[in-house]
């Protein structure tokens, strides 16, 4: 098997440093990418010699373009693309800004599709290539106090699940990773943020739920040095799935979650199917 060349984004720490440390662990090249790139450096200290650090900010619109061209003047290829880069805004709708807003599916959606249609031209010409997009079991299922973050990884597990049909002639491949509670810095101040704004309607639920995330925060279940691997096997795969939920949370919730919505189909079925035009109906 040739060695592979990984661009991977948001990979200074937590879930994307990870996987770029397995990723050379495998003897693959790596191309990561961070807001700061000192402190990328600083997660790196092996192999480095098949590892190239560029900086990105996400929400610059130049930037993505700017990363691939560099990747494909460094190693020629870019083979596996990992759209991770992103952050957490949490809290109430209500009591979020439209700053709020805006910044995270600047962030989480918009920066991920001009990353990918960055290096879609090269894995055209290749005429392969795989796609991992970093999504969350929050793009699966509802939490509370989740509606701009939960918004914006439903949004991205709805490019994935369409892009992939897009590229799938081509020999391109696109997974939507969808990760439970892992035990990194997500839920630090450095990373997720909290809408302000408060009403006083919204406290209990607001305070109740806050205070959860912030006792969660570093005994979440998953362990990030075996998420790298994980990810190594599934880039790897001959035919990788088109969803990959991470996490045996994740599992046990997307399994409810799915239950659930099989049963409210079976309850409303019956005004579901009565749009039908009459000769649909009179043949069903």
């Amino acid at each position: 098997m040739s060695n592979k060349t990984w661009l991977i984004t948001g990979a200074a720490r937590g879930l994307g440093a990870q996987i770029a440390q397995a990723a050379l662990a495998a003897g693959d090249n790596v191309v990561a990418t961070a807001r700061n790139v000192e402190a990328a450096r600083g997660a790196f200290t092996e192999h480095t010699d098949r590892l190239l650090i560029l900086s990105l900010d996400m929400t610059d619109p130049a930037g993505p373009q700017a990363v691939a061209e560099a990747a494909i003047e460094r190693f020629g290829t870019i083979d596996v693309l990992v759209n991770n880069a992103g952050y957490g805004q949490l809290g109430i709708f209500e009591e979020s800004s439209e700053e709020d807003l805006e910044r995270q599916l600047d962030t989480n959606v918009l920066g991920l599709t001009r990353m990918t249609r960055a290096v879609l031209p090269a894995m055209r010409r290749q005429r392969s290539g795989h796609i991992i997009n970093i999504g969350s079991v929050c793009g699966v299922v509802g939490f509370d106090l989740c509606t701009l973050y939960g918004m914006s990884k439903f949004a991205v597990e709805g490019f994935s699940i369409n892009l992939a049909r897009d590229l799938a002639p081509l020999g391109i491949h696109v997974t939507v990773v969808e990760p439970g509670y892992f035990r990194t810095d997500f839920l630090d101040a450095s990373s997720a943020r909290f809408a302000g704004n408060p009403i006083g309607d919204y406290e209990e639920v607001r305070s109740k739920t806050e205070t959860m995330y912030k006792e969660y925060n570093h005994q979440q279940p998953g362990d990030p040095a075996k998420l790298g691997p994980a990810i190594i096997q599934l880039a790897n795969a001959q035919t990788p799935p088109l969803h990959l939920l991470i996490g045996s949370d994740a599992v046990s919730i997307a399994r409810q979650e799915l239950a659930e919505r099989l049963s409210e189909i079976a309850a409303w079925e019956s005004l579901s199917t009565s749009t039908d035009h009459d000769d649909v109906a009179l043949n069903r």
